[in-house]
């Protein structure tokens, strides 16, 4: 592999590292589609096994983002995966919900973390000290690796989702709301994991 491709540590790690402190990456999916729950994902890399290619995974193809998460899972000191409901995104909104499953995503860590490196610009409530960044998952590999697990496994359970509610087209948009899913959505009606706080869904439900 080229390691040329390996990010550059940031001034936020290179700090964390001189301090011996260990960090994880923090990063969610699944904000803007009508359906399915918000996936979020913390990850602790080893600074002595980088691995190349990583960015922010909506610049890499599928085929590399599966790659990847394989990769990931195989090389992290550890990483978890949670997420937050479609009932707990129309009850708190998407906002808090994405903060939510941030929230337990960090917790649900097995090793020790000393900081967490969010990507965006707010923090979730942790009980470890945290710095939001915006655009961290192209800056920071941690993010990145975060990044591409939470978009992949969402990805997975839309595609697990199509089996449930045939239909919708959820493997192909997986979620979003493009031509194919508002077509299927104004035909069939939303199903349960539809989430009713967003525009299109809602507007459905209280027409008539």
């Amino acid at each position: 592999m080229d390691n040329s491709q390996v990010q550059e540590l940031t001034e936020e790690e290179s700090a964390l590292l001189e301090n011996g402190l260990i960090y994880c990456g923090v990063d969610e999916a699944g904000a803007g589609p009508l359906c399915g729950d918000v996936v979020a994902a913390a990850v602790i890399l080893n600074p002595d096994d980088p691995i190349p290619e990583l960015t922010d995974s909506k610049k890499l193809t599928e085929k590399k983002r599966e790659r990847l998460f394989d990769e990931i899972r195989e090389k992290a000191v550890d990483f978890c995966v949670a997420s937050a409901s479609v009932e707990e995104i129309d009850r708190l909104n998407i906002l808090n919900a994405r903060m939510l499953a941030m929230t337990r995503a960090v917790e649900g860590l097995r090793l020790p973390c000393d900081h967490a490196l969010i990507d965006g610009n707010k923090l979730p409530k942790l009980n470890i000290p945290a710095t939001a960044l915006i655009k961290g998952d192209a800056r920071v590999a941690a993010i990145s690796a975060a990044s591409v697990l939470a978009k992949v496994q969402r990805d997975r359970d839309m595609v697990a989702m199509e089996e449930r509610f045939p239909g919708y087209g959820f493997a192909k948009h997986k979620g979003y709301g493009t031509k194919m899913h508002l077509e299927a959505l104004e035909a069939l009606g939303p199903c349960e994991i539809h989430r009713r706080s967003y525009s299109p869904v809602k507007r459905l439900l209280t027409k008539g």
